[in-house]
């Protein structure tokens, strides 16, 4: 059975761009409701035994979008800190050897999260020879059903910025490179395979 993450910094700890009252309803309401209902989906099947990823790659309909949604938020919520790394290694190299800068690839990350209609996710992933795609991912969807290992994502429901910037998207996604530990990027891109 699956349990709720623990934040690894202070619910009040990204604030302003993250403030706590939206930590306290997006990681300990609704992901909570994501774990509950996964949990209850996957008893008594073949799933039960399964790690995250895989039900993600294998499971359909509600089990596929609770598991998903899991999965998603934890890989988001592990990559914030209130004072994080700076950009820097292999991964940053890669970025500036496809993009031409971080910040035409930060321009190019927060433009795919804004024209992604409704709700789901804008990820950076890498494909098996090291190389870096900027996907779009509606609604529960993550990079891992195309092959691509995950590295960096945008929540892009409206649950994960309302409260805080109203109907204002791209502000949103614009202040999130401030709390992104570039740390966390890296060891996810060192470890791609």
């Amino acid at each position: 059975m699956f349990t709720l993450i623990e934040l690894p910094y202070a619910k009040d700890a990204l604030a302003p761009v993250i403030s706590a009252q939206t930590l306290e309803f997006h990681h300990g309401k609704h992901l909570q409701g994501y774990v509950d209902n996964l949990n209850k989906l996957i008893a008594g099947t073949p799933f039960e035994t399964l790690p995250l990823e895989e039900i993600v790659k294998q499971a359909t309909g509600g089990m596929f979008n609770n598991a998903g949604q899991i999965l998603n938020h934890n890989l988001y919520f592990t990559q914030f800190a209130p004072k994080p790394a700076v950009p820097a290694g292999k991964v940053v190299d890669q970025i500036v050897k496809q993009w031409g800068s971080v910040d035409a690839f930060k321009d190019e990350f927060v433009a795919k999260g804004v024209s992604l209609f409704g709700s789901g996710w804008v990820w950076l992933s890498a494909q098996e020879d090291g190389s870096l795609v900027i996907t779009q991912e509606a609604g529960a969807s993550n990079p891992v059903t195309k092959g691509l290992k995950p590295l960096l994502t945008f929540d892009v429901w409206e649950h994960a910025y309302y409260l805080d910037y109203q109907n204002r998207r791209a502000a949103h996604l614009a202040e999130l490179w401030k709390i992104v530990d570039w740390k966390v990027v890296e060891e996810r891109y060192k470890n791609k395979k």
